[in-house]
């Protein structure tokens, strides 16, 4: 039920969690400069001529986060926010397990302890796998761009660990926090049928049907969220050098993305897909269905970082709460209704919910790295087309990748997450994994 309840949530969180590296340095530093009006991407700096080794400095890290707290953890961060000099520089440090982070790859190192560290590969690969690896002091691991992760400490000591991330600012999206707790808060309708709650009279909330108040249904998602989150910043798709390089999909070497097909052979007909008039199949439990032109399926769009879906909505039907790990997604509606939204990051004033009611003819843009949904609260069906800025952006749906993993993410990580039994855990387990992507 808890499981069901987090589907449509990630709805409310998910689609387009692609994210755009941090703006590059174009002199030896540009330290922040927290006094100044003109809004910029990051900060603008501070005169260089008054610039010391103060504004490089930050003390702290040495000091013990408060862990008496449900999750049993407490994250120190030292971002641009804290330390001025991280400006255009990419890269922030914070201790502790640590969770989602929208703009930056993380790396790790136990300093004391042990931990069980596990990441969740997205949709589009076999069904969620998880993989998993007991650390220990001086041990180092790294969460892939865009995964779900978590650490768990499954000892009777503290544990301390270090992360790097590759972002001045790599912000966090707690999902429970985010489902739940937004401001203003997520039709109960649409978390009703995110999780499969299908039975229950929507304007009763949720949190009554199961037996919790929101804040204890966002603390179930936030400790999921932890066991998906810690690096969501992606990467750009590799660019091209020359004028196309259509993917060979018979060539056996690897490569971030695909080798190029030799370009004598390249055809009109490896720049042409068909397929999107039809529509697609919405008879499932979330009344959608995702119908991609990807690389996959299109080899010209190789290096081109950029795709294409239609997605079909049935009356009351839901595009669940998801992210595209690896692109940013702007949509227009093409037929009937849509009701969009998008939650920010935790440290926007404490996850605010956007939503906008899109006729046929309006185009929303979902910001990089946020939480998104799209339902069709109409008694007709919906169309919409959307375009993605990479040519393979990949999907997660929350619900699936924290319920439904191969092998499945231990009862006693999830249990704590959301602060129920385990009983519980086994229960949501049960009811994925559920797609809509064609």
């Amino acid at each position: 039920m808890a499981a069901k309840t987090l589907l449509l949530a990630l709805l409310a969180v998910a689609s387009s969690l692609a994210m755009a590296s941090d703006p590059s340095p174009l002199q030896d530093f540009c330290v922040a400069d927290k006094d100044s009006k003109v809004l910029v991407n990051g900060f603008v700096c501070k005169d260089p001529k008054v610039v010391k080794a103060e504004d490089f400095f930050f003390r702290g890290l040495d000091k013990a986060g408060d862990t008496g707290k449900k999750l049993g953890s407490n994250v120190t961060a030292v971002n641009v926010n804290k330390l001025a000099g991280l400006n255009t520089l990419g890269i922030s440090m914070r201790p502790q397990p640590s969770p989602h982070s929208p703009r930056a790859t993380e790396i790790l190192t136990v300093t004391e302890g042990q931990l069980f560290d596990a990441f969740v590969t997205s949709n589009s690969d076999n069904g969620n796998r998880l993989f998993t690896k007991m650390l220990k002091k001086g041990d180092v691991f790294v969460f892939l761009q865009g995964l779900i992760h978590f650490q768990f400490n499954p000892g009777y000591t503290n544990t301390v660990a270090i992360g790097a991330l590759s972002s001045q600012n790599p912000g966090t999206i707690t999902i429970a926090d985010a489902v739940f707790g937004s401001k203003p808060p997520i039709s109960d309708e649409v978390l009703a049928k995110a999780f499969q709650l299908l039975h229950i009279h929507v304007n009763i909330p949720i949190s009554k049907h199961l037996a919790i108040d929101r804040k204890m249904a966002a603390k179930i998602l936030l400790i999921s969220l932890l066991a998906m989150a810690s690096s969501l910043a992606m990467a750009s798709d590799p660019s091209p050098l020359q004028d196309f390089c259509v993917a060979d999909k018979a060539s056996k070497v690897l490569v971030n993305g695909f080798v190029c097909k030799d370009p004598m052979q390249v055809t009109a007909e490896d720049f042409f897909a068909m397929g999107l008039d039809k529509a697609g199949n919405t008879e499932n439990k979330v009344g959608s269905m995702v119908t991609a032109v990807n690389v996959n399926k299109l080899a010209g769009l190789n290096t081109l970082g950029i795709s294409m879906v239609r997605i079909d909505y049935a009356p009351r039907g839901l595009n669940p709460p998801h992210t595209h790990p690896r692109a940013t997604e702007i949509l227009t509606v093409i037929e009937g209704q849509l009701l969009v939204g998008f939650v920010t990051s935790n440290t926007d004033n404490g996850n605010r919910l956007f939503t906008k009611m899109l006729k046929k003819g309006d185009v929303f843009v979902f910001p990089e790295g946020l939480i998104h949904f799209q339902f069709n609260p109409g008694h007709t069906k919906t169309v919409a087309i959307g375009a993605l800025s990479s040519q393979n952006p990949g999907t997660i749906t929350i619900a699936n990748a924290v319920f439904g993993s191969k092998p499945p993410i231990s009862d006693d990580v999830l249990a704590k997450a959301f602060q129920v039994d385990k009983k519980t855990v086994d229960w949501l387990q049960a009811q994925f994994w559920a797609d809509n992507n064609n």
